[in-house]
């Protein structure tokens, strides 16, 4: 199995383009399939077993809502 490099990295969209793939994500976990997503030109694919956890962030000059996908590499 090919090891793939470290990544960090934040991509904004537009709100149609967010709501899209938001839609596309609630489509998969309704039908139980994987998700994939293409990010700043790499293709992940997200597996069934991933967990999905929401964090609120809040500090003295902005509040922050992630939508956090997990999962370890099989």
């Amino acid at each position: 199995m090919t090891v793939k490099p470290k990544r960090d990295i934040e991509k904004g969209y537009t709100n149609a383009e967010f709501a899209a793939k938001l839609r596309r994500l609630a489509d998969s976990l309704e039908t139980g399939d994987k998700f994939e997503i293409q990010i700043a030109g790499e293709r992940v694919y997200v597996p069934v077993r991933a967990e999905y956890t929401v964090e609120h962030e809040r500090s003295d000059d902005e509040e922050e809502i992630e939508f956090q996908i997990k999962w370890s590499p099989k």
